[in-house]
């Protein structure tokens, strides 16, 4: 809590744990201190992260225009903050936080589109959980397209719909994916296969399918290899 609510708490504190003294006149009595919301916050408990994180989510996919996208930014940045901590990366599964997270890789605005990489990222690092989550949820294939270059379609258009391949064909040749978010979509796929072999089974296989040399069999705990093959995404990435 910020100091001037530290110096109200105590204020309040001493105040009101003094005996009163039944001499005084009322009208004497020295003025007493009111508690903030802040103070009051550190005696109840404020919001816990998970709430946190909820809201966060909440403000980046709300519809409502009034929520700006300088607004959604602010959100993403304190959201990628919070999943720093593994138990709350840990968090993301139980508050059903994955599949929106994922679908903002396909977002409209790009800043968007990198913060949500950005936030993979940072919650699947050193992360067995949430590394498999990212694996059960697809979104490991998400992140090689994005990392070659491809943009996503949008949610509900992913591959079993019906033009699910016919849509994503359209948004990736005729709108390719920023340099930027490339960078930060390898970033958050170096995070997913290092020390985890599912993960860099599907990139492996993934890259293979998208014409991409890959050595067969390369071992999620050597950092030399899994380096070589992150080293040529990155390095199409600056390229393009």
């Amino acid at each position: 809590m910020a100091e001037k609510g530290l110096n109200e708490l105590l204020k309040w504190s001493i105040e009101n744990s003094a005996a009163p003294d039944p001499s005084a006149p009322e009208s004497t009595d020295r003025p007493r201190t009111t508690l903030t919301a802040e103070a009051l916050a550190a005696i109840m408990g404020g919001p816990s992260d998970a709430d946190l994180m909820q809201a966060s989510m909440a403000a980046i996919t709300s519809a409502d225009p009034e929520v700006t996208l300088e607004s959604k930014l602010i959100a993403f940045d304190n959201l990628e903050q919070l999943v720093e901590s593994l138990d709350n990366a840990n968090l993301l599964s139980k508050l059903g936080l994955w599949t929106p997270l994922l679908d903002l890789l396909a977002h409209e605005h790009d800043q968007l589109r990198l913060m949500a990489a950005w936030c993979v990222g940072t919650a699947v690092q050193n992360n067995a959980p949430t590394q498999e989550r990212l694996v059960a949820l697809g979104g490991v294939e998400r992140l090689v397209g994005m990392a070659l270059g491809e943009r996503l379609p949008p949610a509900g258009k992913r591959a079993g719909d019906d033009d699910a391949a016919t849509a994503g064909e359209g948004v990736a040749a005729g709108d390719g994916e920023t340099k930027e978010v490339r960078r930060k979509a390898v970033y958050a796929l170096s995070s997913a296969v290092r020390n985890y072999q599912p993960a860099l089974d599907v990139a492996a296989k993934e890259l293979r399918k998208r014409g991409e040399t890959v050595q067969e069999g390369v071992d999620a705990t050597d950092m030399d290899a899994v380096d070589q093959v992150i080293n040529s995404l990155k390095q199409k990435a600056m390229n393009a």
